[in-house]
């Protein structure tokens, strides 16, 4: 068996690390950073943050592939006393309901929206053009886009229905989500994988690994594309503004609140785990998409505007505040008349593997990172064990 190279110790590259490990590979991990993670760090210090909301959707082969190996560990739910306060904000002021519309709408099966139409074209002719807005807008929660509208209406509306499932899909790690990330490198660890930190790897040393056996690119796709010389490794995300708050504890606070005026949603994450912060404090973490050439400043004045409905007198309790523009790294985001499918492939050629959220694989946000880190693991043992003309790709969509 040949070493099969990872580079990239977040979820996508351990996912593949732990699939190739159990069938016997040899597997080096290569991490850039002092620590693993990627996007799913959780910040040290009083306030367990991660780079923007982040929920893990119960539904998927992801799922069922976590806990099959132990590694989900404890996931907290929004209470139902919480969920119940979940606020709209529309035509500028709160609602504790969201419009009938966006209820009827989020009743349409997936597969009745078409992917060669844009969603507001395909809404609008289902509820109205107000109710395929607001429809747009809450789905945003779940594409960190700041036109959901213009894309598929297929790939929104599957978006749509999950975030507005009931119960409710999401689920969140304990402790941020560094304890799922840490459970995946132990697991890694026991299965003899080797993991090298500070392990930068430019394509110069990707061809010296390149020559021992296959190498998944478990990055995002902008250092992919730098470290493949391919600069047809491109695809659509969205452009977000990022707000942490920490406030002091008020009672009836708003749990979240999702803007139906403009994409954007705020959420209370102590809600549903008090760990995220010291006690009588709580973790508000939002996300308020831009558009190309909108200032993040822009983005912040709107959340605040969601903030002052939500939580009220939350200027005076601020503890601790940061911001950030997250650019392209937010998962892929479909137009009209493309699918995941379409997404740069996963078999590069020559034994390189691609892996991440912005690739060739199905699935929701952090699900294409688990999907296509198993699919690109299968694929790499499949080089090393066959030769290259007898390799057979497997279809994501059997699960």
């Amino acid at each position: 068996m040949q070493r099969i190279h990872i580079i990239g110790g977040g979820v996508a590259g351990f996912t593949a690390a732990i699939t190739a490990a159990e069938s016997g590979a040899l597997v080096t991990v290569h991490e850039a950073h002092h620590t693993l993670g990627g996007r799913a760090r959780t910040a040290e210090g009083p306030y367990l943050t991660n780079e923007g909301p982040h929920a893990l959707y119960r539904h998927g082969p992801h799922w069922a592939w976590l806990a099959q190996r132990d590694l989900l560990g404890a996931m907290a739910t929004v209470p139902l006393r919480q969920a119940a306060r979940l606020r709209f904000r529309l035509g500028g002021a709160l609602r504790r309901t969201p419009p009938l519309t966006l209820l009827r709408l989020t009743r349409r099966r997936t597969e009745h929206a078409p992917v060669d139409t844009d969603f507001h074209t395909w809404a609008t002719a289902q509820v109205g053009e107000e109710g395929a807005r607001t429809a747009a807008h809450f789905a945003a929660v779940a594409l960190f886009h700041h036109d959901p509208g213009s894309l598929s209406a297929a790939f929104v509306q599957e978006r749509l229905r999950r975030a507005a499932a009931l119960p409710p899909e999401a689920r969140y790690p304990v402790g941020g989500w560094a304890q799922v990330v840490d459970r995946m490198a132990a697991r890694a660890w026991n299965l003899s994988v080797r993991i090298e930190t500070v392990s930068r790897i430019d394509p110069s040393a990707l061809d010296d690994l390149a020559r021992s056996g296959p190498v998944i690119v478990a990055t995002s796709l902008d250092a992919a594309r730098g470290l493949l010389c391919d600069p047809t490794l491109t695809w659509d995300s969205g452009r977000t503004a990022l707000i942490d708050l920490a406030l002091r504890t008020r009672r009836g606070d708003a749990f979240a609140v999702s803007d139906l005026d403009a994409p954007g949603w705020i959420e209370r994450f102590t809600a549903q785990d008090h760990t995220l912060a010291p006690a009588g404090r709580q973790l508000l973490q939002g996300q308020f998409p831009v558009a190309p050439g909108e200032s993040k400043a822009a983005g912040i004045a709107r959340a605040e505007d969601v903030l002052d409905l939500g939580f009220p007198g939350w200027r005076d309790r601020v503890e601790w505040r940061r911001e950030a523009l997250a650019t392209g790294r937010t998962g892929a985001v479909d137009r009209p008349g493309t699918t995941w499918r379409d997404r740069p492939a996963i078999d590069r050629g020559n034994g390189i593997y691609l892996a991440g959220d912005q690739v060739a694989a199905p699935g929701l946000l952090s699900e294409v990172s688990f999907n296509s880190g198993m699919e690109a693991a299968v694929l790499a043992l499949g080089a090393s064990e066959q030769p290259r003309s007898t390799r057979r790709t497997l279809d994501l969509e059997r699960g």
